[in-house]
């Protein structure tokens, strides 16, 4: 599932950046990424469990959760606009990094002093992509920060929502404050698409993001926050491969740098949770 999610958010973050680049408002292209993500969820769910995909236990996590999904897009959105694919990529690597921070407050899980130094090391990594103070640095990367934190926080109530309520709920939820929000406002910025590649990229938006989403909570389903959100890391892959041969854009030297960092971080943290997880079910008592 997490790999599923390495594969969707590039590709759609790739189609914001070349929608953006072709001049199509921000809200425009929200409007599209939540009108068929919500059409898609709607359609995959309605028929088997009707009316109960719209009743959910918690609307308040619920609608706080798709509140902050429209943040996360929206600044993730502007950000991309103006920076490589891979730089995103890079920065947006901090939701991870944040997510084992908030995983301690928000959901009560134990980290321990190993890994909040690897998450401290991962933080590092990150102003090596960024270099604030350096000729190198936009502010554009200051959306990407708000999308990351954004998206931390996301990721934290997508957990605490999947105790209470079916996945296919929380599916249909994801996108609703986007859909509301930017269905009230796209008829103020809006510009008709100049070709069938342009129309089809837009109408594919929420298929790819909403597919992301959707593989996401799942994941979160079976595993703790702290582990599956440094998985996050292998977008980078994706994200420099679309960079180059899309947007002819390839990271410095000091990007590569700041990710491996980042991902050397991700991965001593995945392994250190693996590691406690087969310590505590070996101190259970044999039945």
């Amino acid at each position: 599932m997490c790999a599923a999610t390495i594969i969707l958010f590039p590709l759609m973050n790739a189609a914001v950046k070349y929608l953006g680049g072709e001049g199509y408002p921000i809200v425009q292209i929200v409007f599209f990424r939540s009108l068929i993500h919500f059409l898609w969820m709607v359609a995959l769910f309605l028929p088997t469990q009707g009316w109960r995909i719209f009743v959910t236990n918690r609307p308040a996590l619920q609608l706080g959760r798709s509140v902050l999904q429209l943040i996360a897009l929206t600044t993730y959105v502007i950000g991309v606009m103006h920076i490589p694919l891979t730089t995103a990529a890079g920065v947006g690597f901090t939701a991870p990094l944040l997510v084992v921070v908030l995983s301690v407050p928000l959901l009560g899980e134990k980290v321990g002093p190993r890994r909040w130094a690897a998450v401290f090391v991962g933080f590092i990594g990150a102003l090596v992509i960024i270099r604030p103070g350096t000729e190198v640095f936009q502010p554009a990367n200051f959306f990407i920060l708000a999308a990351a934190f954004s998206y931390a926080l996301y990721q934290i109530l997508t957990r605490r929502v999947s105790e209470h309520d079916d996945y296919r709920v929380t599916g249909v939820y994801t996108i609703f404050a986007s859909l509301a929000i930017s269905t009230i406002l796209v008829g103020f910025d809006w510009k008709t698409p100049d070709s069938g590649l342009d129309w089809l990229i837009l109408l594919t938006l929420g298929i790819v993001g909403g597919g992301g989403h959707f593989f996401m909570i799942r994941a979160y389903q079976y595993g703790e926050a702290s582990v599956l959100g440094p998985l996050d890391y292998g977008q980078l892959l994706g994200a420099t491969l679309l960079g180059y041969l899309i947007f002819a854009e390839f990271p410095d030297l000091w990007t590569w740098v700041g990710a491996g960092i980042i991902i050397a971080s991700g991965l001593y943290i995945a392994r250190r949770e693996s590691i406690k997880r087969h310590e505590a079910i070996k101190s259970l008592p044999a039945e």
